[in-house]
């Protein structure tokens, strides 16, 4: 990586191949670690990429024009659940790992959460130690565990439940 410094921004739909491109990486390199999987999502037209992008609240980190991580946001749908909200999607390129990135990310993330509801969530696969110990340093606190939340290859995953009250 070259020496300018990173810029957070939300994507846009403009932004939509390079998000695609980053998605199926995370989606290749690490499967366990994300609900979708890398042939659902391959399958998917550019079209679906950019669609995502008006739908969702997508963070990226960029270094230049280079796309080198992602995070997104949703809030919960249904009335009584709309307080809440999910920090979700959340990648970091192996080369630019170690930099800040994926908190700069999941800070902006939390600032654009303040903003709409009063509690953030997120789920961590059980072993993730570099996530975990991210998401306690900015206040996310672990409530539960969901034991076999994913199953990849006849291999159960567990998933780390968290959450950060923002009011």
């Amino acid at each position: 990586m070259n020496a300018a410094a990173p810029q957070i921004r939300r994507l846009a739909p403009a932004d939509a191949a390079s998000y695609r491109d980053i998605r199926l990486e995370a989606l290749r390199s690490n499967p366990e670690a994300f609900g979708s999987d890398f042939e659902t999502e391959n399958a998917q037209p550019l079209t679906w990429f950019s669609d995502r992008l008006v739908s969702s609240d997508v963070f990226g980190a960029f270094r230049e024009v280079e796309l080198l991580g992602i995070a997104g946001f949703f809030v919960q749908k249904g009335a009584k659940a709309a307080h809440k909200g999910f920090l979700w999607g959340m990648y970091v390129r192996p080369a630019a790992r170690k930099a800040g990135l994926g908190r700069k990310l999941a800070e902006a993330v939390i600032d654009l959460a303040r903003q709409r509801v009063e509690l953030i969530q997120t789920a961590v696969i059980g072993g993730n130690e570099p996530a975990r110990r991210l998401y306690a340093e900015l206040g996310f606190v672990e409530y539960g565990l969901e034991k076999a939340a994913l199953k990849l290859g006849g291999r159960y995953y567990d998933e780390v439940l968290l959450a950060k009250v923002l009011t």
